[in-house]
């Protein structure tokens, strides 16, 4: 079950410069900056309310972040969902039709496993579904 928007993703060129410009924008400093090794990218996160921030700035231009700035320049690059159980909702969700990136969940940022709906599936936005690691 899909139980709340966790984060939007933000893909942006230089971290550090976004993180000045959200700051400012959100009343508040990123509480976590994280690098993810397997997706090569650099992450920042603020809280809004109940939902989350995630900046993504790209450690290599062949990273799934460099390639999306290269083709669509800076902007929103994700919605995520929170979810009970990544593996229940993967199956149902393929089940009904939705094209998954992934067979399995993956590692993620902010203790989390995570799997992408492949956006041509969602009306063109790349679904994140995301479930916090026990």
């Amino acid at each position: 079950m899909i139980l709340r928007i966790e984060h939007l993703g933000i893909a942006v060129k230089d971290c550090e410069q976004a993180n000045k410009l959200f700051a400012l924008l959100l009343g508040t400093n990123p509480y976590k900056s994280e690098m993810v090794e397997s997706e090569k990218v650099n992450t920042s996160f603020f809280k809004v309310g109940e939902s989350k921030v995630e900046l993504l700035e790209s450690t290599d231009p062949s990273g799934p972040i460099g390639k999306f700035i290269e083709k669509r320049g800076e902007g929103i690059h994700h919605v995520a969902f929170e979810v009970d159980n990544i593996h229940e909702m993967m199956k149902q969700l393929e089940a009904s039709g939705f094209r998954l990136l992934s067979d399995e969940p993956k590692r993620g940022a902010d203790n989390k496993l995570v799997c992408f709906l492949h956006p041509k599936s969602t009306n063109g936005v790349l679904v994140e579904l995301c479930q916090e690691i026990r």
